[in-house]
């Protein structure tokens, strides 16, 4: 039950990455200084920066159990566990969406569609209460949020 307060982290994470390297990638076509043959650096390039970030963000989740834990003993006798479990699901999130992110643009342009398509569609993804994000005054979830302020 503890690790499900650790999933919105590590989903976000995943996304915001893979999200930045999309729109890395992009930039870097529409300047000319990425081809479409030019993936394999790409990769080699981006797995290593969500490598890094994997390990930086999963240091900082580890580090944060293990205080909470010292402090008000909130985790159980198991808070090793939670907090390995934690550091290694961001490291493996954040590669994954960094590595996903940065090949988007490549397969839509080999596919032969517009790289930027694949931004549209990460923006129109439904959020958590299951309206476009796009909704924006629609939305009954950021409505009550208002509301609330």
């Amino acid at each position: 039950m503890v690790l499900a307060l650790f999933v919105p982290l590590i989903i976000s994470s995943g996304g915001n990455s893979g999200s930045q390297a999309t729109t890395l990638v992009i930039r870097a076509m529409a300047l000319g200084e990425v081809k479409l043959r030019d993936w394999w650096r790409v990769v080699r390039r981006e797995f290593l920066a969500g490598l890094l970030l994997g390990a930086l963000l999963g240091t900082i989740g580890i580090t944060r159990i293990l205080v909470w834990h010292t402090a008000f003993g909130v985790y159980g006798e198991h808070y090793w566990l939670v907090a390995l479990t934690v550091g290694a699901s961001l490291i493996g999130v954040v590669l994954w969406g960094t590595l996903a992110g940065s090949m988007l643009p490549f397969v839509l342009r080999r596919l032969g569609f517009g790289v930027t398509a694949g931004r549209a569609a990460a923006a129109a993804a439904p959020g958590p209460c299951g309206c476009s994000r796009r909704a924006g005054a629609g939305c009954p979830a950021r409505n009550a949020r208002r509301r609330r302020r």
